[in-house]
């Protein structure tokens, strides 16, 4: 059975979704602030961690670095916070996900069986031995996206990208010179079955940007204002 750790220190947030993972056939542990989740996370194996930012003691950001530490079970951070900022703060600190309260459970079920199938798809990935040379590639303005093995290299440098940041990458470099709005690029790279909050569409963009266009000081993902984004071959 799938088990889930929420680190929530409200405890009628943390019933609610605990009740509803129950019912959607999840094993649900609890920890109602920062230090007891450490403990929890650390002690015990799970398949995922939904995480608040604002806890008691420690906050989620801290709280996920130090879990980073030693483990990569995959994690949600829930928030009221919304900001695009915010949003790349969680990432840094080893997020998989982002989600903004109030949220429908709808979507949170869904960011979950995601991050679930993300999770069974590199574990996949990293018992495989000695890969054949993959013809699944994408190769725009000297950026190489290897979908088989999953590896984005830019001027033979191996560039380290999340699984959701790949996805994203992936989806755009594979329908290049297409406009893509945020709502078509959450559904095909993310794989949301509930678009609520696009703007993790942004996020996972602008920290592509910040490894790959900044630090190399490449144009590859051009903004569409009012529509989306596009990676266009020349």
């Amino acid at each position: 059975m799938t088990k889930v750790l929420i680190v929530e220190d409200e405890e009628k947030i943390a019933r609610f979704i605990e009740l509803e993972l129950v019912h959607e056939g999840y094993e649900v542990d609890r920890a109602p602030d920062g230090r007891i989740g450490i403990e929890k996370a650390l002690s015990n194996t799970y398949d995922l961690i939904l995480l608040d930012i604002l806890l008691p003691q420690l906050n989620g950001l801290e709280v996920l670095r130090r879990i980073r530490r030693e483990k990569d079970t995959p994690t949600i951070m829930l928030t009221a916070r919304d900001s695009v900022m915010d949003k790349v703060a969680g990432l840094d600190a080893g997020a998989d996900d982002y989600l903004t309260k109030p949220f429908a459970i709808e979507e949170l079920l869904a960011r979950i069986r995601v991050a679930l199938k993300h999770k069974e798809t590199k574990e996949s990935t990293s018992q495989t031995t000695t890969p054949l040379p993959s013809k699944n590639s994408f190769e725009i303005k000297g950026v190489t996206l290897d979908v088989d093995r999953r590896e984005v290299c830019v001027a033979n440098h191996s560039i380290e990208l999340t699984n959701r940041e790949f996805e994203v990458l992936h989806t755009l470099m594979e329908h290049a010179g297409v406009v893509m709005n945020r709502e078509r690029i959450a559904s095909e790279a993310l794989g949301y079955e509930f678009v609520g909050d696009t703007n993790n569409v942004d996020v996972h963009i602008a920290r592509l940007r910040s490894k790959i266009d900044d630090r190399y000081n490449i144009k590859l993902i051009s903004t569409i204002r009012g529509v989306g984004y596009v990676i266009r071959e020349a």
